[in-house]
């Protein structure tokens, strides 16, 4: 029996390639080196990854010039409605609300995160997909460098504060917890997203959680 893993973010979900400019054309890289891929191929034939990544999705806010439908509370009822049955999920969001347009604290991020794990561990939701696990990832923290450093300005103080208020929640939740900043760290290029190797290397990191989550 085929197993599928629902993995739901952003940017750094969907792969995207970091930026040199802010006027870069957008880039993916490809399966062979995202790091959902990777986890993919680390858990082995068994298992099917569902790719759920969006760009500048945040965990609650709304997004006024990149638009409303990057808030992750409407995305990820989208993605349990239309993919499925799942045994187990990952959300890793939060990078893009610590921007400096949004300027909220780490406690209303985690806010928004436990919101998301509310319509995840909902009954309705629960039942939907016959039961499924939850591994809460917290982001690397960012980096106040490259052509991102004003969109993320004071990003980097904010995005530290996560992890801590990530594994408190994971408890309460009784959610899987992985702390994706203890194994990679974001690109100096632009402070935001993965370099092609920790992709490689986060993508097993996951796998192996993932099979201490499900079993």
């Amino acid at each position: 029996m085929t197993r599928t893993l629902l993995c739901f973010g952003d940017s750094n979900t969907y792969g995207s390639v970091p930026l040199v400019t802010q006027n870069d054309p957008h880039r993916r890289y490809g399966p062979d080196t995202r790091w959902t891929r990777i986890c993919a191929g680390d858990l082995g034939p068994g298992w099917e990854v569902v790719e759920q990544g969006l760009p500048g999705r945040t965990a609650q806010l709304d997004d006024t010039f990149m638009g409303a439908h990057m808030n992750g509370v409407a995305g990820l009822r989208i993605a349990l409605e239309s993919c499925g049955p799942i045994d187990a999920m990952t959300i890793m969001l939060g990078t893009n609300d610590t921007k400096a347009s949004f300027a909220v604290p780490p406690v209303q991020i985690a806010g928004g995160i436990a919101a998301l794990l509310n319509i995840a561990l909902s009954q309705a939701m629960q039942d939907r997909h016959g039961g499924f696990r939850v591994l809460l990832i917290a982001p690397a923290p960012v980096r106040e460098t490259g052509c991102l450093t004003g969109v993320f300005w004071g990003g980097r103080e904010r995005s530290l504060a996560l992890a801590g208020l990530y594994r408190d929640l994971a408890q309460v939740y009784g959610t899987g917890f992985l702390d994706a900043g203890a194994h990679i760290e974001v690109s100096a290029t632009d402070g935001v997203h993965f370099e092609p190797e920790m992709h490689r290397k986060f993508g097993s990191v996951v796998a192996q959680a993932v099979r201490g989550l499900v079993g």
